[in-house]
């Protein structure tokens, strides 16, 4: 099998899943209860904790542990707009990930106005248009650091200094740059970050809220005095201890994308370019992570490639994964305002730390031939 679909989820590293086993086994006690037989629980989310607070360049304190960066996206709005209840005005964008997304239609309805930043057809927001929105009865900002279908970055420590500089919160979505691109919090910086532990060859069903030294931070979830009373409920040992493990290995995977997968994703669109379509890569012309492509053909839908390559035993997708088997467009090349002959035929491919040449000459080649046959 040759897995491209990595912006979906990643392979656990074997460091990981090696971390995690006592805990799965013989160390199962609740890190909460009084007992030397939970004290190496206790200790373990503890080094976690350090471990994620090193990565992000923050104190273990700021790090909230959660059920995966969909959690800790609501987390951050809600506790954003729980601390300027004085204020109804939220700004995003017009290509953020679902769970964004789908916070926004809530607030809508609660009576917030929703301004969605446009982007061009490089992906890219207007600066201009931001700043005309934003103001001081702004409740908070919420941007990603990188788009999950087409890997293009935002500069968003420039929206998060300009969003300090009038006291607004400001929520950054990093879940897909955690582990490709370096990522810490500064100051004047994000408010907070949210970020999921299997985009960097971490478990899944766990993820963390990274909130900065002065931000409120108001528990959705109540009933117990974890997470410092911000999270209530008893901590899934194992998924976090592997989260800090993973946390630990992304500093080498970072020299790793730099230095292997970067000028892999360019030889794959070099290879792109040699087949007998016209392919666009959507995002070409702005700044992206280093493993990603989406690419787009013309009376090829995505649907029908996937399934072919799939045939071939080549995992890649048409965009986020939370909108698989979804039948109308990516949201965000309509935001991009991809022609309708194009806007079908995207199909995303996402490198990883253990991505090699070989599987995107395999790749390259059996989509080769799938244009060929028609």
């Amino acid at each position: 099998m040759i897995y491209l679909d990595n912006n979906a989820t990643t392979r656990m590293a074997p460091a990981v899943r090696d971390a995690m086993l006592p805990f799965l086994d013989e160390c199962y006690a609740n890190p909460s209860s009084p007992y030397t037989f939970a004290r190496r629980s206790a200790l373990a989310l503890a080094q976690a904790r350090e471990q994620v607070a090193a990565l992000m360049a923050c104190e273990p304190s700021h790090v909230i542990f959660t059920s995966g960066g969909s959690e800790a996206i609501h987390l951050a709005l809600h506790s954003a707009c729980s601390a300027r209840p004085d204020t109804r005005h939220i700004i995003t964008s017009s290509v953020e990930h679902a769970a964004t997304l789908a916070a926004m239609e809530g607030y809508a309805a609660a009576g917030y106005r929703i301004t969605k930043l446009h982007v061009d057809a490089a992906g890219q927001l207007d600066w201009d248009e931001f700043s005309a929105q934003l103001s001081r009865d702004t409740t908070c900002v919420s941007l990603m650091a990188a788009n999950n279908e087409t890997g293009v970055r935002f500069p968003i420590h420039r929206y998060a200094e300009a969003a300090a500089a009038l006291d607004v919160p400001f929520h950054c979505d990093a879940t897909q740059a955690i582990g490709k691109i370096p990522f810490r919090m500064e100051s004047p910086g994000p408010t907070y970050v949210s970020i999921s532990a299997h985009k960097f060859h971490g478990p899944k069903g766990v993820g963390a809220l990274i909130a900065a030294a002065d931000a409120p931070v108001t528990a959705m979830i109540s009933g117990g005095d974890q997470e410092y009373g911000r999270r209530a409920g008893t901590e899934n040992v194992a998924g976090i201890v592997g989260m800090g493990s993973a946390a630990s290995l992304v500093p080498s995977g970072l020299e790793t994308m730099v230095q292997t997968i970067r000028p892999l994703r360019d030889e794959l669109e070099k290879q792109l370019a040699q087949l007998p379509a016209e392919i666009r890569i959507i995002g070409q012309e702005s700044e992206r992570l280093p493993n990603t492509t989406m690419l787009t053909m013309a009376d090829h839908p995505s649907e029908v490639t996937i399934a072919r390559l799939d045939m071939d035993n080549i995992c890649v997708s048409a965009g986020s994964a939370c909108a698989s088997g979804a039948t109308e467009a990516s949201h965000v090349l309509r935001a991009m305002q991809i022609p309708e002959e194009y806007i079908f035929g995207a199909v995303r491919i996402s490198l990883s730390r253990y991505s090699n040449s070989n599987e995107i000459y395999t790749f390259t080649e059996c989509l080769g031939a799938q244009i060929r046959v028609g």
